[in-house]
C-alpha cells in the first residue's frame, strides 16, 4: 500500500532505538526465544486489543514484524472488559489496548500495567443491512415494532457508549441480545439475525459489503477514547514498548486514520 514506505521508515528508527533489537534480514518468528542468525532472540509478543481494532492492529503487527523479523506479534481481540479480566487474572499479555479508559483504569490502579496513553478515538453508527431495507434513519427507529435490534453489553465499551447515546436521545431500548464485543453485533446484522445495532464507525468502514452505517444525531458527543499500555510483568518489555511506540508514531496514527479512527 502507498503508506508502507513511510511507515517502514518510522519503524526502522523505532527498532534501532531498542537495545539488541536492530532490524535483521532473518525471518525467524518462532516462539522458542532462541537466538536467530544475527544473534537476536526470537520473541512472541502478545497484544490484547479491543475487537474494534482488528483491521488496524493486524496491519500494525505486520509492520512491526517487517522491521523486526525476530518478533512474532500475536493479537488477541475481544471485548475490552473480557481482556482486562483476563490480564487481571494473570493472562500472559505484553500489551493491552482498550476501547475505553474505564477498563484500563483498574489495571493501572493495581500496577498491572504501565502508564497508559490515549491513541485513538471512535464514534457510534447505527448498523443496518446493505441498502437499509427497513429505512432506519434515527435512534427512535430502533424501537419500531418488528425491528430486531442488538447491542453490545453495557460492560463493553461499545455498550456503555450505546447506553449513553440512547439516554441522551431519550430512547428506551430493550435489545434482542447483548453481545460481548462489537464484532458479534456486526456478525448478527450481517447474517440476518438482527435488523440493526449500534457499532463503531470503524466497524462500518471495515465491513462495507456486510453492513451499512447511519450516523445518528448526537454521535459526535459520545466519543470513545482508546488507551494503550505495556503490561507490567511482560516478559518482552522492550518489544512491547516498540509496538506501543509504533501505535503512537506518525506512521501508526496514519494507519489508524485510514481505518476510520479519530485522533486521540
Amino acid at each position: 500500500m502507498s503508506r508502507l514506505p513511510q511507515a517502514f521508515a518510522v519503524l526502522a528508527v523505532l527498532a534501532l532505538a531498542l537495545t539488541g533489537c536492530a532490524p535483521s534480514n532473518t525471518s525467524n518468528t518462532s516462539n522458542t526465544d532462541e537466538p536467530t542468525g544475527q544473534g537476536l532472540a526470537s520473541q512472541t509478543l502478545s497484544v490484547y486489543a479491543a475487537a474494534s481494532l482488528t483491521g488496524a492492529f493486524d496491519e500494525l503487527a505486520t509492520l512491526l514484524e517487517h522491521e523486526n523479523p525476530a518478533f512474532d506479534v500475536q493479537v488477541t481481540y475481544d471485548g475490552s472488559s473480557t481482556l482486562a479480566t483476563q490480564i487481571a487474572a494473570g493472562a500472559p499479555a505484553d500489551v493491552f489496548a482498550s476501547a475505553d479508559q474505564k477498563n484500563m483504569q483498574p489495571l493501572g490502579d493495581e500496577a498491572l500495567v504501565g502508564p497508559a496513553t490515549l491513541f485513538a478515538g471512535n464514534t457510534l453508527r447505527i448498523a443496518v443491512a446493505p441498502g437499509n431495507p427497513l429505512k432506519i434513519e434515527t435512534l427512535k427507529d430502533l424501537v419500531r415494532p418488528g425491528v430486531i435490534t442488538v447491542l453490545c453489553a453495557v460492560q463493553v465499551p461499545c455498550g456503555a457508549a450505546s447506553a449513553s447515546l440512547l439516554a441522551k436521545a431519550g430512547v428506551a431500548l430493550s435489545p434482542a441480545s447483548e453481545e460481548q464485543n462489537v464484532t458479534a453485533v456486526v456478525t448478527k446484522i450481517a447474517g440476518g439475525e438482527a435488523d440493526a445495532g449500534l457499532v463503531y464507525a470503524t466497524d462500518v468502514a471495515a465491513n462495507p459489503d456486510r453492513i451499512q452505517g447511519v450516523t445518528p444525531a448526537g454521535a459526535d458527543a459520545v466519543v470513545g477514547h482508546y488507551p494503550i499500555a505495556v503490561v507490567a510483568d511482560s516478559a518482552h518489555a522492550e518489544a512491547a514498548q516498540a509496538f506501543v511506540d509504533l501505535v503512537l508514531s506518525p506512521a501508526g496514527q496514519a494507519v489508524l486514520a485510514a481505518h476510520g479512527f479519530l485522533a486521540p
